[in-house]
């Protein structure tokens, strides 16, 4: 495991690469692997589609896995990865920067989004 660990930090860790991965690896290894930061469920955020947001760390690497609503209706909703997110991001996007919108979604949409893993 500390093997595919290494080849995933360094595959991630400039969010770009030649060979693509499977985001069910990828998210199965960040939940086990990966040190628990922090989260924001979807009664925090008061999101009509966003439903929870966890930041966690691996060897000095922030990942973010966001449960995105299908619809602002739905209960279900789809899983994604975000990599090397920079902590100051997290930060911003938990507690809103200066100037900030107060709208979770707004600020996932300035300081996370850009970051979505290429894996498929």
């Amino acid at each position: 495991m500390k093997k595919l660990g290494l080849i995933i930090l360094l595959l991630y860790s400039i969010n770009s690469f030649s060979q693509k991965m499977s985001c069910d690896e990828l998210l199965n290894f960040v939940k086990t692997e990966g040190r628990y930061v922090s989260s924001l469920s979807s009664y925090i955020m008061a999101s009509s589609w966003l439903k929870e947001v966890t930041l966690y760390s691996y060897e000095g690497k922030y990942f973010v896995i966001a449960k995105i609503k299908k619809d602002e209706y739905s209960y279900s909703a789809n899983t994604y990865v975000f990599c090397g997110i920079p902590y100051n991001n997290w930060s911003n996007f938990q507690y809103g920067g200066y100037g900030d919108s107060k709208s979770y979604g707004e600020r996932f949409h300035k300081y996370i989004i850009d970051y979505q893993c290429s894996c498929y």
